[in-house]
């Protein structure tokens, strides 16, 4: 019983370690977003920062459509970011799970 506990909790240690190094490499996957005209852009880290933000000149003469856009790119560029990071660190967490009788819900 012990040795499997500890066994266990290096599985655990393990899995904690993949994770940060995950977290580390989405720092460098990159999600590009842009309006359906093209005249704004935005690329987010799948850890969700936000690396650029380009806006065509059109969009400085109209502050109230400036502001949608970038509401709706900043949010679908967010949908998509958290997507890719909840894949990758999903995949590194369940493949990390020990396995605990009774706790395969999160299998």
């Amino acid at each position: 019983m012990f040795g499997d506990l500890m066994g266990m909790m290096g599985k655990l240690k393990e899995t904690q370690q993949k994770i940060e190094e995950t977290k580390k490499r989405l720092d460098s996957v990159l999600i590009d977003e842009q309006s359906n005209d093209g005249l704004l852009k935005v690329t987010l880290t799948a850890n969700r920062t936000v690396k650029s933000i380009e806006i065509d000149d059109r969009l400085l003469e109209d502050k109230e459509q400036l502001e949608d856009y970038l509401v709706l790119v900043m949010n679908k560029a967010i949908q998509k970011a958290t997507a890719v990071n909840e894949a990758e660190l999903g995949a590194v967490a369940k493949d990390g799970m020990p396995n605990i009788p009774g706790m395969d819900m999160f299998k």
